[in-house]
Order: C-alpha cells, then structure tokens, then sequence
C-alpha cells in the first residue's frame, strides 16, 4: 500500500483578539491509499480543521501536508484551488446544492471546470448519478428530492471528477438512522468497488462502524487509531 496523506509535525493555531488558539498540536498522521477512516472526537478537538487540512482548505501553522504526492504546505491559494479541483470530492452534512439546477445540471459542477464538452460532461454526471442510484432523477431539482437523495446527488458531484480522495464532514449528521445508513453503505462501496480512500468526520459510532479505521483527536492531539 502506498500513503496518499501524510501528515508530519502539523500544527494549527489561530488568534482571536489577543488570544492564541492552537486547535492541532504535533499531529503525525498516514493514511494509505483505498482505506476509509472515520475521524471522531468531542466538538472542538480539532476534527474538521484536519479535514480541512487533508482537503487543502486550510494550511497549517507549521509541520508539512503531503496529500496525492503534492506538499500543500507550499502551494499558494490558486495552486491549491487547483489541485483540489483535480483530486479532491467534498460530501458535506449540508448538500450545497443549487435549488434551480437538476440533479444532472449540479453533479455536472465540477466539470465546468475541465476542458470537456458538453456531451461529456453530461455523459459523466449520469454515470455518477447511476454509481449512487439516482439515475431516474436526473433531471429532478433539488427541492423534488428527499434529504437522502440530495445527499446522494451532493456524492455524486463529489465523485463525477473521480478525485483520489473524499472527505467527508458528517455527511449523514442531517439524516434520520435509516437514510444514514443508506449513506454509509453507499460510501462503503465507494471505498469497497471504486477504489476511493475516504476520510470522514462524524460524531456517531455507529457511522463509523462502517469505516476500516477509526481515528481518536481530543484537544488538538490524536489520541488512538484502532480498527472500526
């Protein structure tokens, strides 16, 4: 297996006023290629500002960011709009998706950013909607669809660039337990059929459960890594 993050040293602090915050201290961290982690810890332990580090949103204060081979530690704010673009699909708790686009005109987001045509483009936005089961609604907007479905589409516009990693802040923390699993089992074959190494942030063991690995932060520390 070959790591495709690798974190080494990082820390992240932030000031507020004349307060200094350091939300992760000394995180080592690898995860290899085609693994699912969840990543679980009380509300403020640092969670979602590691997510966002591995994502390329945020750049830590010190230590180095190795994700798919690139430091992003060094790259500038375009470099890595770009880079995320090429290797990364997002899965929110909230779907962001566009009230007045369909589920096809939504997963096809992304690729507006590419040099594809249009026939492509929409040819790989129903491949994506057929991977999550939502082939028949593709031409459905947002407002005609269940929160499970949403969810579905929102990974479906994650996965429509086939990014190398998908990172995952609660995705089913807006669900009800049957649709959460629904959700989860869909990430596991991700995972399981399509080769995709997840990271997912969640409160919930028993979402966790469906990950390989689950991963312990408190205070900004990682405190274990143990098999789900």
């Amino acid at each position: 297996m070959t790591a495709i993050v690798k974190l080494e040293g990082v820390t992240r602090t932030y000031v507020r006023g004349k307060e200094e915050i350091k939300v992760l201290d000394d995180i080592d961290l690898t995860i290899e290629r085609g693994d699912f982690v969840a990543l679980m810890g009380p509300s403020g332990s640092g969670k979602t500002t590691l997510l966002n580090l591995v994502g390329g949103i945020d750049q830590p204060t010190s230590g180095s960011v190795e994700v798919v081979g690139e430091r992003l530690d060094r790259l500038s704010s375009k470099a890595l709009a770009k880079w995320r673009a090429a290797h990364i699909g997002f899965v929110f708790q909230f779907y962001n998706l566009l009230p007045v686009l369909t589920a096809e005109r939504n997963v096809e987001l992304p690729l507006l950013l590419t040099k594809l045509k249009r026939a492509q483009r929409k040819a790989n936005a129903l491949t994506a909607l057929k991977i999550v089961g939502l082939e028949d609604r593709a031409n459905h907007k947002p407002g005609e669809l269940s929160g499970g479905q949403q969810q579905r589409v929102a990974i479906a516009r994650a996965i429509v660039a086939d990014p190398d990693l998908l990172v995952c802040d609660e995705p089913t923390g807006d669900l009800d337990r049957s649709t959460a699993d629904e959700i989860l089992d869909l990430l596991e074959l991700l995972n399981r059929e399509h080769g995709k190494t997840i990271i997912m942030v969640t409160h919930d063991p028993k979402a966790a459960s469906h990950a390989r690995h689950t991963l312990q932060l408190d205070k900004g520390g990682l405190v274990a890594a143990a098999p789900a």
